[in-house]
This record gives structure tokens, sequence and C-alpha cells, in this order.
């Protein structure tokens, strides 16, 4: 008996064997790819979201602090524009020495005890232009022939905005000679800007003990 006739074309494989190569199937991994490429992304884009804004707002602004340090520049230059300017050529003459700065009193008002020594702030202004004044009347000093000295006193009244020189009671000269004298350190005191001197106190009396030698005598010619 003869077999069936077999058919010109191959028959389709099987769906084990399709399943075996890889092909098709709801079950497979190909989709699972593109999703987790599209979630990297978006985290990344979230992460870029959060950070520009923290950066943008913890970033130190340079208007700020320029506009911090420059009140803070204008003060020192203000207050080393308000110094006394000193003439040094002044201070190299040997007829005056003057001695260290001693702080008096300072209190609230002149009326009040208040302190003295180094419990009183320094105010160099003051200090720097009363050394100046003297110096530059050395020859307002009384004309004795003999050395002696002037404790000159400063009073600063910042509450009336006065300033004020007379002689104090420790030094060898007083009397109207010696008042002579205060009076000229007085009218060559700069100018004060009030509002530019630092203190702490109202009212303050500084002293500076200036010593003076005598004129050099002239030397007669032996032969005239």
């Amino acid at each position: 008996m003869a077999g069936s006739p077999r058919s010109p074309f191959p028959s389709a494989p099987s769906e084990p064997s399709l399943r075996r190569l890889g092909v098709g199937g709801r079950g497979g991994g190909g989709g699972e790819r593109p999703l987790r490429a599209q979630l990297v992304v978006a985290l990344v884009v979230v992460l870029i979201l959060i950070a520009v804004p923290l950066y943008l707002w913890r970033r130190p602004s340079v208007g700020t602090d320029s506009a911090v340090a420059e009140p803070s520049a204008a003060r020192s230059a203000a207050t080393a524009a308000a110094l006394p300017k000193t003439n040094d050529a002044s201070r190299h003459d040997d007829r005056l020495q003057l001695g260290t700065v001693q702080r008096v009193k300072c209190s609230a008002s002149r009326a009040t005890r208040g302190q003295e020594g180094p419990l009183c702030d320094a105010l160099p202004f003051f200090e720097k232009a009363l050394e100046r004044a003297i110096h530059e009347n050395i020859d307002c000093a009384p004309r004795t022939g003999k050395p002696g000295s002037i404790n000159y006193v400063l009073d600063v009244d910042f509450t009336a905005r006065r300033i004020g020189v007379f002689p104090g009671a420790s030094g060898d000269w007083k009397g109207p000679q010696a008042r002579r004298s205060a009076q000229c350190v007085e009218q060559s005191l700069s100018p004060v800007d009030w509002d530019a001197v630092q203190h702490q106190y109202r009212f303050y009396r500084i002293a500076i003990l200036a010593s003076y030698k005598p004129p050099a005598v002239p030397t007669r010619p032996i032969f005239e």
C-alpha cells in the first residue's frame, strides 16, 4: 500500500520550538529595558530640578558682602582722616621732651568722679593732637632762662562738644606765663569731628608733662 503524498511546503514549527528560540511570548524581557531607561532619565531630571534651586539659594551674595564691606572701609577711612597730621620736623627739637599721656579722668560728666588710668579708654585723636600742639608752640613756653616743665591738661566734653587746655599742678611753671602757653596750645588743636571720634564716656581729662630746656646762651668771641 503506497504512503500518503508529502506536502511540497514545510510544516510550521511548533510553539515549543519558538519559545526555545526566544521568539514571541509575553514573558520576554525586551519591554522592561526601555521602561528602566525612562525611570533613570526621570530621576536625573528630578535631581537637577532640586539641586539647582538649592545652589542658587545658598550661593553667597557678592552684592551683600560688598555692601557690608563698603561701610566698614568708609568708617576706617573716616577715622584715619580724623587723626591730626603730625609734623615730624617739630619732634626733633632738643629743647622739648614730652612724657607719656596720662588719663586723669573719664566719667559721665565733669562733676562725676568716674574712672582713671587704664580704666579709661584711649582717645588717639585728642592725644595726638595735644602732642602736636605742644611741639608746635615750643616758643610759647616761659622765657626764664632756666629749665622747667608745664603739665598740659586737656578737658574733652562730648556733651557740650568743647575742649580746653590749662596748666596742671604737676608742672614747675604756673601762673600767667604757664596759662599763656596753655592758650597757645589750645588754639593750635586740630578741629574736632565729634561724630567720628569713638568714646565710651562723655567727659575725659588727659595730661602730658612737657619739660623744657633753657635756651642756649650765645657765646661771645674772645677777640672783638
